[in-house]
């Protein structure tokens, strides 16, 4: 399927409400049509006293530990941002505006599908401006130990992720996938982010990971899965880093013709690797679809 030569924003407001994993405090969004060329914009409706909006840059994120999160100058933060923009991305929708009452994005179920469904039900509006894509002409990569994310040249775009654990319940797992609007609904967007019980209990010892449940992650310990239900997919978890890793690209304004490869890798090296891309201006540039699809015609 072609990607859409042509910018998009939703077609109405799109209502979420639910639990940050982090906080544990309740939060309602509404992600708003945008005009064209204004990219993602996420406002802070419960700040009041300075710079509420918070445009998505590559330069925007301040910290990735436990998430991707982003920031202004005034020093105001949305966390947890990656998988409302993955969705956002693998729905064409290009330009939005996510106004939120708290300071964490809800983490819904642990997966992309809930937003898929809202955005997928409130439909989206094609604009009379041309899309642009990056496009990446030479590799580029960020290695930290064992750990690496690279982008290189492909005709579409593809994602690659490998992890390995100790634990039996993920031991070492691959994907590998051109991925597009239905591929990522199919591959990707029901997976689930995960965590480890004694990692859970010290983040909570810290005052952190204060939502997060069985309801919204998948939770290991030792070489068992906790949640009752089980895995949605053998390989929930890497396709789960696959899904991330598309969030955190989406950080540069436009969607990727090339391919991601991400091995152990992370928020952190996934935004190094952005950060790399744009201080290096040979390796990539925009293009639009619109004249190919001209000459094809």
């Amino acid at each position: 399927m072609t990607p859409s030569a042509f910018q998009h924003t939703v077609q109405g407001p799109a209502l979420f409400a639910g639990v940050g994993v982090h906080t544990g405090a309740q939060t309602r969004v509404v992600v708003r049509p945008a005009s064209p060329d204004a990219g993602v914009v996420f406002i802070r409706t419960d700040v009041t006293d300075r710079d509420n909006r918070i445009a998505v840059s590559a330069e925007a994120v301040c910290k990735t530990q436990l998430g991707t999160v982003i920031t202004n100058d005034a020093g105001v933060t949305v966390s947890t941002i990656e998988h409302l923009m993955a969705a956002l991305v693998m729905s064409e929708i290009d330009n939005a505006v996510v106004e939120l009452d708290g300071p964490e994005m809800p983490i819904m179920d642990g997966s992309a599908l809930p937003f898929i469904q809202v955005l997928d039900q409130v439909g989206r509006r094609a604009q009379d401006a041309h899309r642009r894509f990056i496009e990446i002409l030479s590799p580029i990569e960020v290695v930290d130990g064992d750990k690496s994310a690279r982008l290189e040249p492909a005709d579409q775009f593809e994602v690659a992720f490998e992890i390995s654990f100790a634990s039996t319940a993920i031991g070492r797992q691959r994907v590998d996938l051109p991925m597009g609007a239905k591929a990522f609904r199919r591959e990707l967007a029901d997976c689930r982010t995960f965590g480890f019980l004694h990692e859970v209990e010290a983040l909570r010892a810290m005052g952190l990971a204060r939502g997060g449940s069985m309801e919204n992650v998948v939770v290991i310990e030792g070489d068992r899965v906790l949640n009752p239900e089980g895995l949605r997919r053998p390989d929930e978890f890497v396709r789960h880093k696959a899904l991330d890793a598309i969030g955190d690209l989406f950080v540069l304004g436009a969607p990727v013709i090339g391919r991601f490869e991400g091995k152990l890798a992370g928020h952190g090296i996934n935004n190094a690797l952005v950060r790399a891309l744009v201080a290096a201006p040979h390796a990539w540039r925009y293009r639009t679809l619109v004249e190919e699809l001209a000459q094809a015609g």
